[in-house]
């Protein structure tokens, strides 16, 4: 039996959980040695890393300082050092987790200087390593620390007891008197209309055995499944496996380091010293720097895509740089009375035709007319887009489909799908014999282009168009069915004051831009999207593009 083995089963026979007081004698032992021969010897690796932990303050007292110590910890410089002068002293492999232990210090600095060294080809050889290890949760800390919930419960009630209501205000309690009375450490007696907690056995006869073993598990020791399913029930500890390298020697290892050259320049080239130089190897797996730049909106880039999409199905662009509109372009000409309050007219009007329209009857006023507005629509746009198509009121023609897409104002009740001020894509088609039929149709194949196809339409009135259609999509997010457009054929009480032809159709439409973004980009409340409440970090990592289309 060798000297580690009988140290191995000396620790055995005599464990120490109950208490441990260092000597000369223990400290000089472990200075003989190292992290990676105790491994095999349970009970001799659980008091190694015990005494590691009194090391610092041991030495200062009792002996010489060590090379450990003498290391700044927090170096990479220094610790890439001692693993290099460690490997020398060895043919075996060096464990990172071990030797993090043995130096007392977070693994994460010790693997950080490993990979330091992989940066020097064939300096040294890696694998990867793993341990299982218990870890303490904060209230395991703590007991570990300071005594279990029910030993610090005892010690409270002391020998002359105490309130049990004086006590159940103290953070321990809770847990503390159930598990201390099933420990029979305490008990209750009635005084008056008082409940009192008293000991039922004397201090000296409690051993805090849960303290003791949370303490021994700080240090590294480890204990039967039972024991440990009891810890892990009341959530004092955790099990988390810790991921390390497997440390040797490599085939250009040195103890010294030379810093690789960067680049080969001409001098080199000229005077041959490259041959005696070792380079940095490049890394073409790398990501770049990222470079500061802006991020486009989800709205913009939705915005974008749609039109995108109406220059390849024929669609051309209307102007829309005006924000501030007069009452008769956002009213007037699209067939809406003037009577109606806020000019929010959606009342339902009952008009049989052409030939046969009664109009609405009232006294037209030209200052009513002339009253600026924040426009609440595009169609605003098509209207005078639609006069000049129609040649000024002199009866010309062309067939058309235009669009158009830009920012309107309402005085909306704000929710998660409404907002006071959002972006409207508009537009008409100007053609002869055209229906609802076809405005599906069109719109069938516009959403599908877009990602959408979880579409229905449903009838709808507007003053303006006749027959008149919403458009509904399918949010997932919020579970339900949101509106996402509006449209229908213009009325001819609206077409043939600005020239156009009796048998000539007009089909106008106006979609959301938010609403359909919504849905791309899984958001469940408009003002998440657009407005004062938008987070940044959003915009920034909102992807690029989408690769959920087929088409």
């Amino acid at each position: 039996m060798d000297a580690l083995e009988k140290l191995n089963q000396h620790l055995e026979d005599y464990p120490y959980v109950g208490g441990f007081t260092l000597s000369d004698a223990d400290f000089q032992t472990w200075k003989g040695l190292s992290a990676v021969e105790v491994v095999p010897y349970d009970h001799v690796t659980r008091w190694y890393r015990n005494i590691a932990t009194y090391q610092e303050e041991f030495c200062t007292a009792k002996t010489q300082t060590t090379t450990m110590q003498l290391i700044d910890k927090d170096s990479v410089e220094e610790l890439s050092s001692l693993i290099l002068q460690s490997l020398s002293k060895t043919n075996e492999e060096l464990n990172s987790i071990l030797l993090a232990a043995e130096l007392n210090i977070d693994h994460q600095k010790v693997t950080g200087a490993i990979r330091s060294l992989l940066a020097h080809e064939g300096l040294i050889s890696t694998k990867d390593v793993s341990e299982k290890r218990i870890q303490l949760s904060e209230e395991g800390l703590d007991m570990a620390n300071h005594g279990s919930h029910e030993y610090k419960l005892f010690m409270t009630v002391g020998v002359n007891g105490v309130s049990q209501k004086e006590v159940q205000a103290l953070p321990f309690a809770k847990v503390g008197i159930p598990k201390a009375m099933a420990a029979k450490w305490i008990g209750t007696v009635k005084e008056g209309n008082d409940v009192k907690l008293v000991q039922k056995i004397a201090p000296e006869s409690v051993l805090d055995k849960v303290g003791e073993l949370l303490k021994q598990i700080k240090l590294g020791s480890k204990f039967d499944d039972k024991e440990m399913a009891d810890l892990k029930k009341r959530k004092l500890v955790s099990e988390v496996v810790i991921k390390g390298f497997l440390v040797g020697k490599g085939s250009k290892f040195s103890t010294e380091i030379s810093k690789p050259e960067l680049d080969l320049t001409a001098e080199m080239i000229q005077n041959k010293t490259w041959t005696d130089k070792t380079f940095k190897k490049y890394n073409f797996d790398a990501l770049g720097v990222e470079p500061p730049s802006g991020h486009l909106h989800p709205l913009m880039k939705v915005r974008s895509e749609i039109r995108q999409i109406f220059f390849q199905m024929g669609f051309s662009e209307m102007p829309t740089n005006r924000y501030v509109e007069s009452s008769f372009w956002n009213f007037d000409a699209l067939f809406q009375p003037q009577q109606h309050p806020a000019r929010d007219a959606h009342d339902t009007f009952f008009i049989e035709g052409l030939l046969r329209s009664q109009k609405y009857k009232y006294n037209w006023k030209e200052e009513e007319a002339q009253k600026n507005v924040l426009r609440t629509h595009t169609t605003a746009v098509s209207a005078k887009q639609l006069f000049l198509l129609a040649g000024e009121g002199k009866n010309a023609y062309r067939p058309a489909k235009m669009f158009s897409i830009d920012r309107v104002f309402r005085n909306e009740t704000l929710d998660a799908t409404h907002l006071a001020e959002f972006h409207q894509v508009e537009g008409v088609i100007v053609e002869r014999n055209l229906s609802l039929a076809h405005l599906i149709g069109i719109f069938t194949e516009f959403f599908k282009k877009l990602g959408i196809e979880n579409l229905k339409f449903k009838p709808t009135y507007n003053p303006y168009t006749e027959p008149s259609m919403e458009i509904f999509a399918y949010h997932e997010g919020l579970r339900r069915w949101v509106e996402i457009g509006n449209s229908g054929m213009f009325r001819p009480e609206m077409l043939l004051p600005m020239g156009f032809p009796p048998n000539v159709n007009v089909a106008g439409y106006g979609l959301s831009l938010e609403r359909p973004t919504m849905i791309r980009y899984g958001i469940n409340n408009i003002r998440d999207l657009f407005g004062p409440k938008v987070d940044l970090e959003m915009i920034q990592k909102a992807p690029i593009c989408r690769l959920d289309k087929t088409s």
